[in-house]
């Protein structure tokens, strides 16, 4: 549902294990590529799913999504949609997988932890700081905390509750003429101190007056922290930095 998945969507699954999530994707009617590491789980696939495998609305392939590139599996930019459970420990890899690489989906729907999904979605609406992490989801996409799973629903049972988290609108539009990676490399150099202030972050790099400068231009405080910034004071700033 977070994912809107239509009849003939095309979808992605990552790590589909014995296939919980892939059979409710088949019955919304969309072509499901699930890529599985465990053999056992794809054996397990064949047989369970063995009607849709023998039609084309189900491709299970033996790989690890981290060994491999989005375009040897068969995707198109931007016409499918990534929907997992995801391994958590792998959870940074993955979003960067997605959104920067250059094979985006127009949908990403991710199982996650909870905390993770808070950092990202609930980020700037000033309770909760802005981060590395929800800035780099952000430059990409719109996130969106779906719901709550709790601990309680797994078996056995984890240390931590889960959420469902979901990026839309995917695309890199935003960055225009801006260098994709001299944007994270300013995002990196001015948040990488907590609570630091900015002007002094971005001061390792930069002359001071200049980027006063440019700070009054965008009229931002000198005192102000890197994580008080939303995305797009984020862009303009790295926008005008690049031409320094």
């Amino acid at each position: 549902e977070a994912g809107n998945i239509q009849a003939g969507d095309h979808v992605l699954e990552v790590g589909p294990g014995t296939g919980m999530l892939t059979r409710a994707l088949l019955a919304k009617g969309a072509r499901v590529t699930a890529i599985e590491a465990d053999i056992r789980a794809v054996e397990i696939l064949h047989t369970t799913f063995r009607e849709a495998c023998e039609t084309g609305q189900l491709s299970v392939l033996h790989k690890d999504i981290r060994e491999t590139t989005l375009q040897k599996l068969g995707l198109t930019p931007h016409e499918y949609k990534a929907i997992a459970n995801i391994p958590y420990y792998i959870s940074g890899m993955l979003f960067r997988t997605f959104l920067a690489g250059d094979c985006q989906p127009n949908t990403l729907v991710f199982l996650v932890q909870k905390e993770v999904a808070v950092r990202i979605a609930r980020a700037g609406n000033g309770e909760i700081k802005e981060s590395l992490l929800s800035l780099s989801v952000k430059a990409f996409g719109t996130p969106k905390y779906i719901q709550t799973v709790p601990r309680g629903n797994f078996n056995p049972i984890p240390k931590v509750d889960s959420a469902v988290l979901a990026v839309h609108d995917i695309n890199k539009e935003r960055f225009g003429t801006l260098d994709e990676t001299f944007f994270f490399e300013i995002l990196h150099l001015g948040l990488g101190a907590k609570r630091k202030q900015l002007l002094g972050s971005l001061s390792k790099q930069f002359e001071r007056d200049a980027l006063v400068r440019i700070f009054d231009t965008l009229s931002l405080k000198n005192n102000v922290r890197g994580e008080d910034l939303p995305i797009d004071t984020w862009v303009l700033l790295a926008q005008k930095l690049q031409h320094i």
